[in-house]
């Protein structure tokens, strides 16, 4: 049996749903991350998982007990927030002992638990100081901490990278990481920040309008998206409007290029997407499509060159690798795609059939 299980939960504001009918099944040790844009239900579904929010319907399991009714602190749930929600005139040893001293733990088990948590987090030299004398970062690790210090289930972190800047949210999304996977904690990260979800994830699950268009892993949500969303949402894409014109071809802005069997009649309306690294200016032998386009733009970035190509009426993005030998070709010049069938991601599917 799954170690958390959501079933049919849905969750409603009076008249407005805002989580529909949400099914999910969590393992011991997962690291599973909500991901979504603001107002899809990731939050929502979060606090409902932690006892701040009632189910309006559905059933909520952890480790064989249901908990949809019980409060936050029947629940043992660890919670880190966006804000860090650390107590100003608390230290950070008493921020960090808060949740042990109110379930009235001996002092000795929580100087001793405190301690070690201080050390885990690499803060120990810090103990007597208070939050406004922290960095961010470190204001962070204090609430990670904190919800860690009474060995929770479940450990729940709503947001905890977005106040921080570029470089202190990539070092520590590495260690929250690193902790969960040394404690062995189940755990739940909401973000609508892709590159979070995909860098860390055991599994993702994708929202859009209180409902999951994808659960997988990131490399499965990356390269084989299921629904329009999922694909245009995860990861930079291209979409390329066309029509079959038989069994695995497409017509696309006067041009026939190859594509994963689908099944379609000649005529009826298809979408491919394509990421930025399927496409080359380079024929290779597995790359059997080819279309012509103009280039648009040119944007260096470093070890990636990142070109627009207009194929007709549609822009395509492709990201080539920087070779030092080899300028990139100039705005105006006429250049030929290639790219291989299997590259390419059909999305003939309405995005509200996919959702069922």
């Amino acid at each position: 049996m799954s170690f958390l299980i959501l079933k049919s939960v849905r969750k409603s504001f009076g008249p407005h749903t805002v989580v529909h009918d949400f099914d999910l099944a969590i393992e011991r040790g997962e690291f599973v991350t909500f991901l979504g844009p603001s107002g899809c239900g990731k939050t929502t579904l979060l606090r409902m998982v932690a006892g701040f929010e009632a189910p309006t319907a559905g059933t909520i399991t952890v480790d064989g007990r249901d908990v949809t009714h019980l409060p936050p602190n029947a629940r043992k749930v660890g919670m880190v927030f966006q804000a860090y929600a650390l107590f100003p005139n608390m230290t950070v040893a008493d921020n960090v002992a808060f949740g042990l001293k109110v379930a009235g733990r001996p002092k000795e088990e929580i100087r001793s638990r405190v301690e070690e948590m201080l050390a885990l987090i690499k803060l120990g030299h810090l103990g007597g100081r208070y939050p406004y004398q922290l960095s961010g970062g470190q204001q962070q690790r204090v609430a990670l901490a904190r919800a860690l210090a009474v060995r929770p289930q479940l450990l729940l972190l709503d947001e905890p990278l977005s106040a921080l800047d570029a470089k202190i949210r990539l070092s520590l999304r590495q260690e929250i990481r690193d902790l969960q996977r040394k404690l062995g904690i189940t755990a739940i990260f909401v973000t609508h920040d892709q590159e979070e979800a995909l860098s860390i994830s055991d599994r993702i699950v994708v929202l859009n309008e209180g409902r999951a268009e994808q659960v997988g892993t990131p490399f499965e949500i990356y390269n084989h998206p299921r629904t329009r969303f999922a694909a245009s949402f995860i990861g930079t894409l291209s979409l390329l409007e066309g029509e079959a014109a038989g069994e695995g071809r497409m017509r696309v802005e006067g041009q026939e290029i190859r594509v994963p069997a689908n099944g379609n009649a000649p005529g009826r309306p298809l979408t491919l997407a394509l990421r930025p690294e399927a496409l080359s200016l380079h024929p290779v032998a597995a790359k059997e499509n080819r279309l012509e386009g103009t280039i648009e733009e040119v944007d260096f970035l470093g070890s990636v060159v990142r070109m627009r190509v207009r194929v007709g009426g549609t822009t395509l993005l492709m990201d080539n690798f920087n070779d030092p030998a080899t300028p990139p070709p100039a705005r105006g010049e006429k250049v030929t795609l290639h790219f291989a069938p299997a590259d390419g991601q059909l999305l003939d599917q309405p995005l509200a059939e996919a959702a069922e």
